[in-house]
């Protein structure tokens, strides 16, 4: 059986710019007074989620939603992460991670939320240029602010992987997930310490003594996005291996011991096997 094509709504909701496909239809919802869900499936009936229809809207699915809510099929696509490269989808939070304070609009029940304030790479707002402000009141850790120029790189390199696919030697994604790993200092820490020791700090030491001042659950390699205090951090630290290039892989490795250094080898190889000729990116110098 053909579906029939969802019919126009009587009143269509402007878009803020870079707002979430999710926070918008959440916005109509409230204001025909239905559970968002119900809102998105009375349009796109198959999918299950905001969340699926955020992460995975395909172009049809597009235009069909497009056609409900009087929009460009392009611009409603836009508002998602479909096209945003897979292995970047890591670091796409499942809620505002932070807000811009000159861009981002008051949150409320229902949004709006924009598709910034998801991403786990971005330590700068994508509109206008100014730092992230984190939703717990915490600012970047001034031992980072020496590294900035490397981390604005960092930011550049993921950016280009999830947003055009691009990278030079090695996914950068997979670099922060080799630098989240755990590793083993020298000497030795007391047992209960070992976790917070990630072999980021092989490369930027400050980040092992301001993760010991503020003691908080670190994320694994699988899930690499880190709280906006500390993500300048593991941003310098992807651009500082992405300059190095792969002879520094071996050297990182040296800091882990066990099945932890054979994880580390075969991610090391996994991101290796996704090199392509470099690309040129904007030069940049630790200061």
């Amino acid at each position: 059986m053909r579906e029939r094509p969802s019919r126009q709504l009587p009143v269509r909701l402007l878009p803020f710019t870079d707002e979430l496909l999710s926070s918008w239809l959440c916005r109509h919802a409230a204001f025909y007074a239905v559970p968002p869900l119900v809102m998105l499936q009375r349009c796109l009936p198959e999918v299950t989620s905001l969340r699926a229809a955020d992460l995975d809207l395909s172009a049809d699915q597009a235009s069909r939603l497009a056609n409900a809510l009087s929009m460009e099929p392009g611009a409603v696509r836009a508002m998602t992460f479909a096209t945003v490269n897979k292995t970047s989808r890591r670091l796409i939070g499942a809620k505002p991670l932070q807000c811009c304070l000159h861009c981002s609009p008051p949150l409320s029940d229902c949004g709006p939320i924009l598709r910034s304030q998801l991403l786990g790479w971005r330590m700068t707002c994508p509109l206008c240029g100014h730092s992230l402000s984190d939703p717990d009141g915490f600012e970047v850790a001034p031992p980072f602010l020496k590294y900035r120029q490397a981390s604005l790189h960092g930011e550049r390199l993921l950016d280009a992987q999830a947003e055009r696919g691009k990278w030079t030697w090695a996914s950068p994604v997979d670099i922060a997930r080799l630098l989240l790993m755990r590793r083993v200092p020298k000497p030795p820490p007391d047992e209960g310490e070992f976790w917070r020791f990630r072999v980021l700090g092989a490369i930027i030491p400050e980040f092992d003594a301001l993760v010991a001042a503020k003691p908080a659950s670190l994320p694994t390699s699988g899930t690499p996005i880190l709280p906006l205090y500390l993500r300048p951090a593991l941003l310098a630290g992807v651009a500082i291996v992405d300059r190095a290039g792969p002879g520094m892989l071996p050297m990182l490795q040296n800091h882990t011991i066990g099945g932890n250094r054979a994880r580390f080898g075969e991610l090391a190889e996994k991101a290796m096997g996704h090199a392509r000729k470099p690309r040129p990116f904007l030069q940049w110098q630790l200061i």
